[in-house]
C-alpha cells in the first residue's frame, strides 16, 4: 500500500528556514518496548534534520515485517509495499524521480529470503539511495520463525529443536555481489556510531547498504543481550575514510581494527570476523562504481515538470 502522509504538505518552513526533528515525525511508533527500531527511527529523523531534507522530496520504501512499518512513522512520502519488493519499488522511484531522497527499509526476512533476488540486483544497479537492513535474526511480526540470519541452533516455531542450517552473513554476501559500492555495519545500541554510519551512507553517491544489528527483546533476547553487555563482543573498524567517531565515542570500544574501506578483498576477510566478534564500521566503499540511474529519464532531455504533465494528461483520459 502507498503510505501517503496528507499532513506533510502543511509543514511551513519556519521563518529562520530550518526544519526541526519534530517535522519528520508522524504517528506514534507501535514497535514493542525495548525494540531497537525505536533508536533507528530517531537516528533517521536526526539525519533528516541535520541534512535539512524537504519532507516532500523524501521517500521511504519498505516491504513487509516489523521494520517495514517505518514509512508510517515518517512525515514524508512513503510506500509500504509487498514482501521482499522494496528495492524494485525504490529503484522505480529513483529512476523516474532522481531529484528525490530515497531510503529503503527492509528486514532480514524481507531482504535475505523472499527479496533475495532483488537484493542482488539492487546492489548491482547501484542507484543513489540508502538501504537499511534491520537485522534482528528472526521473523518478529509473525511471532518467531527462523529467518535467513538466525544463528545455528535457534529455537523457533519453525525449528523447535533448533535451526539446522548455517545463517546467511549479509555483509559477506553483499560484498560478493557485482558492482557493490558501499557496505557498512552498525548496531542500534551505539547511537554515536549509528548516526555517523547513516551520515556516511547518505553522502555516498551510489547505493549505500547498511546492516543494522537490531535487538528484539521479545523473541531474541538471549541472542543479543550477551553482545550488548560484553564490551569484548564488538570490534570497531577504524580508518580516516571510514566511519569517523570522536575520541569520546571511540573510547567506549575495547577492540579497534584498522581497515581501509577501499580494499575489497580485506573487507571480505573482515566480514568473517562475525564468527568471533561483531565488527562494525565501513567495510567497503567505491564512489566510482557504475550507477544505473545515470541512464534514467532525466538524461533523455525530459524535465520533472514534463513527466508530471504527461502523467496528468494520461490520467485525464480516465477522469469522469
Amino acid at each position: 500500500m502507498i503510505s501517503f502522509q496528507p499532513d506533510f504538505c502543511e509543514i511551513a518552513l519556519p521563518e529562520e528556514g530550518h526544519y526541526s526533528i519534530e517535522d519528520y515525525g508522524s504517528s506514534k511508533a507501535r514497535w514493542c518496548s525495548g525494540c531497537g527500531a525505536h533508536t533507528i527511527l530517531h537516528s533517521v529523523q536526526k539525519l533528516c534534520e541535520d541534512e535539512q531534507l524537504p519532507p516532500e522530496k523524501t521517500v521511504f520504501v519498505s516491504g513487509i515485517g516489523c521494520s517495514s512499518r517505518f514509512p508510517h512513522y515518517m512525515k514524508t512520502y512513503g510506500f509500504h509495499g509487498l514482501h521482499g519488493r522494496a528495492l524494485p519499488v525504490a529503484s522505480g522511484v529513483k529512476f523516474r524521480r532522481p531529484d528525490l531522497n530515497v531510503f529503503v527499509i527492509t528486514g532480514d526476512g524481507d531482504c535475505c529470503s523472499i527479496g533475495a533476488g532483488h537484493w542482488v540486483h539492487g546492489i548491482r544497479y547501484n542507484m543513489k539511495m540508502v538501504v537499511l537492513l534491520f537485522d534482528n535474526s528472526i521473523y518478529g511480526l509473525t511471532k518467531k520463525q527462523t529467518s535467513p540470519t538466525s544463528p545455528l541452533g535457534t529455537h523457533s516455531n519453525t525449528h523447535p529443536r533448533g535451526s539446522v542450517i548455517p545463517p546467511i552473513n549479509p555483509i559477506q554476501s553483499t560484498l560478493g555481489f557485482a558492482n557493490v559500492s558501499f557496505v557498512a555495519q552498525t548496531i542500534d545500541w551505539k547511537p554515536a556510531h549509528l548516526n555517523a554510519t547513516l551520515k556516511k551512507a547518505f553522502d555516498h553517491p551510489g547505493l549505500a547498504f547498511v546492516r543494522i544489528v537490531q535487538r528484539c527483546p521479545i523473541w531474541m533476547r538471549d541472542t543479543y543481550e550477551p553482545t550488548v553487555k560484553d564490551p569484548n563482543a564488538l570490534t570497531l573498524l577504524d580508518h580516516e575514510d571510514g566511519i569517523v567517531l570522536d575520541e569520546k565515542a571511540k573510547s567506549t570500544f575495547r577492540h579497534i581494527e584498522q581497515h581501509d574501506p577501499s580494499d575489497l578483498l580485506k573487507a571480505r576477510e573482515m566480514a568473517e570476523l562475525v564468527k568471533e566478534t561483531t565488527p562494525i564500521g565501513l567495510f567497503y566503499q567505491n564512489k566510482n562504481a557504475i550507477r544505473y540511474d545515470e541512464y534514467g529519464a532525466h538524461n533523455l532531455g525530459i524535465s520533472v515538470e514534463e513527466r508530471i504533465g504527461a502523467i496528468n494528461t494520461l490520467m485525464d483520459r480516465y477522469a469522469i
